[in-house]
């Protein structure tokens, strides 16, 4: 899947990520985790220690789950993943998960654009509903879930551990379709 964005700074290619981006991809994920270490449950340690190999395996192809990058060119500025359940009993079902944008390429709806992507890669595999979960301080993830369509149904308190504080995360649903 690839999609084509238009930006004050030029044009933005949304795609699946390859093995061929393992070291960008791997360099993106951990500058995310050091910029904005409350938005994933994943810390910088543990990721930095892990070879090359480790980071190829997350990109290899599935047919349950991608990665999608956010590239202009040929830098990776964004990135996220979705997977889909894969047991009768949740294979309706799909997560987004690891969505960031560089800080200098925000405010542009690039973040948009890798979720509608997201979406679209799940209609086509028959999911009812994707799911995602943000740290209830980040008000403008929260906002952007919002325009896209997802919406709060729960919150687990205390869900994260940062710097010597709890967060909590917001729990957003939105259906993609409905059974009958």
């Amino acid at each position: 899947m690839i999609k084509s964005m238009q930006t004050p700074k030029g044009t933005i290619t949304i795609r699946d990520a390859s093995l061929a981006d393992a070291e960008r991809f791997r360099d993106l994920r951990l500058f995310a985790l050091q910029d904005s270490p409350t938005a994933f449950s994943a810390d910088y340690e543990t990721n930095a220690r892990q070879t090359i190999s480790f980071w190829k395996t997350r990109l290899k192809p599935a047919e349950n789950s991608i990665i999608f990058v956010a590239e202009h060119d040929q830098e990776l500025i964004g990135m996220t993943g979705i997977y889909k359940g894969d047991s009768s009993k949740t294979k309706h079902s799909s997560a987004i998960w690891g969505v960031f944008i560089r800080p200098e390429w925000r405010g542009l709806h690039i973040a948009e654009g890798l979720i509608e992507l997201c979406c679209e890669w799940a209609k086509l595999r028959e999911v009812e509903i994707v799911k995602l979960a943000v740290v209830s301080t980040n008000e403008s993830a929260v906002r952007l879930y919002e325009r896209t369509g997802f919406t709060v149904y729960g919150k687990e308190p205390n869900a994260l551990f940062v710097n010597g504080r709890h967060y909590d995360e917001l729990y957003m649903p939105r259906a993609l379709m409905i059974r009958e």
